[in-house]
């Protein structure tokens, strides 16, 4: 099975003499149609295939089989057979349907919260949403930022907490052992780093879930 285009007629070429004539839409060998204006499709001399030179009847079109054979049918068919003993090819009119692009799930299109341009993103990644415009980050939906904030705030602490349980626990023998107050620098460091990256997501910006694509 194979899929054709429907053909048109060729425009008039005017040679010596003012000669109407077309050229072959097979061996683009010109024909005089001087004599046969009022035909619809005209033979080649040169390739014995039919030309068209005036528009198809009401309700028909032209199609060009593969094997040159210049076929009238109705503008509905969707599918003819060559008539040629060579060929009998089925040629299929049908419209060819539009290419789907596959698109991954969980794609969305949201609005940037700094910019306010819209961009493609997928919220099954469990990531913050980088706007190609703007190059910004953001949260999209409060849910993401919320979450990581509580856990970072819960963890910092968590940490602050140990740090002073060890302060006040080891603070009579820090003088003896020089190597405590690292320890106390190191876990008050972590607690201030945990809690400033839990009021980093808490004040993140929030874009705009719009819809899937």
């Amino acid at each position: 099975m194979v899929s054709s285009i429907d053909e048109e007629p060729p425009p008039y070429d005017s040679v010596a003499m003012a000669v109407p004539m077309v050229s072959c839409r097979v061996c683009s060998n010109m024909v005089d149609i001087s004599s046969k204006k009022e035909q619809h499709v005209v033979k080649c001399s040169s390739c014995n295939e039919a030309t068209p030179i005036r528009n198809a009847p009401p309700g028909r079109k032209y199609v060009r089989c593969p094997c040159n054979c210049l076929l009238i049918c109705k503008s509905s068919s969707q599918r003819i057979a060559c008539p040629r003993p060579d060929c009998k090819r089925i040629i299929n009119l049908a419209p060819s349907p539009p290419a789907t692009v596959a698109v991954p799930t969980g794609m969305c299109r949201v609005t940037c919260a700094h910019c306010h341009d819209t961009f493609l993103f997928n919220t099954l990644n469990n990531t913050l949403a980088s706007c190609p415009h703007c190059r910004k980050v953001s949260s999209v939906g409060s849910g993401f930022a919320r979450t990581r904030s509580i856990i970072f705030l819960i963890f910092g602490l968590v940490v602050l907490g140990i740090g002073i349980g060890i302060t006040v626990g080891t603070m009579q023998s820090a003088a003896e052992k020089g190597g405590l107050y690292v320890v106390y620098v190191g876990a008050f460091l972590i607690a201030l780093l945990l809690l400033l990256r839990s009021l980093y997501y808490c004040a993140m910006k929030i874009s705009l879930f719009e819809g899937p694509i």
